[in-house]
């Protein structure tokens, strides 16, 4: 599963300059420290939640890489 932007990364068609890629280098991780940031939330509202996986890493590697 890929995030909005990763999609968008790999949509776009960046062949023109070097800080548009680092520009959405940047927006993808902000957009993981979100998700992690969520994931990090709902394990301390929803303890049941998350035991799938013990790490935010580890969801991270199962669904999306």
């Amino acid at each position: 599963m890929k995030t909005a932007v990763e999609w968008l990364f790999d949509n776009l068609d960046l062949s023109g300059g070097s800080e548009a890629i680092e520009t959405l280098k940047q927006a993808k991780e902000m957009e993981k420290q979100q998700i992690e940031h969520a994931f990090n939330e709902s394990r301390l509202t929803h303890p049941m939640i998350g035991f799938k996986h013990e790490t935010f890493k580890d969801y991270w590697n199962e669904t999306n890489h």
